[in-house]
């Protein structure tokens, strides 16, 4: 019986000091006490005091990192201090808010920078003074970690199949389809698998444009999945560059990171190309 009492009054305090948060034709109510003014322009919104004086501006970022792993995080600014800008977790009342309500969800429950006087530049301040650090999941840890390594790479595929990195031949691809030249992503369906060699003409790996699966000359296998855009499913077709970034993840010795690329003449045929 005392139990009971104990939850029961604990879930009533709870009730009794739950914030009433609604914004409504661009006014922010607190307990049903206007406290700011919100106004948006191309996904950024713009945050004011009740003279409509702009303070700070805060946008959502959804982003892909790497293959079907993506971020979605807020950016926050103020208004007449632009020198630096806040990359930062938020929060929503549910998982359907929309993003008007969870920037005010965020502003008054994580950041505390809207409270019942209004917009707290105090507590303002103290955000851009002490940034608050994200929290990322393993898997978006290691998306960035691998997007890092890629970034460093620099990979780019010429207009004959060839596959650079930092401006050098690193090796080729083979079995190329007939739109390649004319079409970046790789969406027709072959029955024979393209091929990526290194520098040596040494077999790489393999990809398959039925399966959508790559599979390295050691054995090792990768599916391209769906990604997610925003909160729709789209397919995606992969990019000849996207297969040599992931080649390069998936074969460490495919293209090492130096700060200068080494590798000899790319070879086809066993005849070496040209040199300039």
């Amino acid at each position: 019986m005392k139990r009971n009492l104990i939850m029961f009054f604990t879930v009533l305090s709870l009730i009794l000091n739950a914030q009433l948060i609604k914004t409504k034709r661009g006014i922010v109510s607190l307990d049903g006490i206007h406290v700011a003014k919100i106004s948006s322009k191309s996904g950024e919104y713009t945050f004011m005091d009740l003279k409509e004086t702009p303070i700070f501006t805060m946008q959502f970022v959804d982003k892909s990192i790497v293959d079907s792993v993506r971020d979605s995080y807020v950016k926050l600014n103020r208004v007449y201090n632009r020198e630096k800008t806040l990359d930062m977790d938020y929060i929503s009342p549910s998982a359907f808010s929309g993003d008007e309500k969870s920037a005010v969800y965020t502003c008054i429950k994580a950041l505390k920078i809207i409270d019942e006087r209004g917009i707290n530049i105090k507590n303002l301040d103290e955000v851009f003074k002490n940034m608050p650090k994200r929290k990322l999941d393993a898997k978006t840890k290691e998306a960035y970690t691998i997007r890092t390594k890629i970034d460093k790479l620099n990979i780019t595929i010429n207009n004959v199949g060839e596959i650079l990195s930092n401006g050098v031949p690193v090796g080729y691809f083979t079995n190329l389809p007939v739109s390649f030249g004319s079409e970046d992503t790789i969406s027709d369906k072959t029955f024979v698998d393209i091929e990526m060699y290194d520098a040596k003409s040494k077999l790489v790996g393999k990809y398959s444009t039925t399966t959508k699966r790559i599979t390295t000359a050691g054995g090792k296998v990768f599916t391209l999945y769906r990604e997610m855009s925003g909160r729709a499913s789209i397919l995606k077709f992969p990019t000849y560059k996207a297969l040599a970034e992931r080649m390069a993840i998936l074969d460490p010795n495919f293209i090492k990171i130096k700060e200068k690329v080494e590798v000899g003449e790319v070879v086809k045929d066993g005849i070496e190309k040209d040199k300039k």
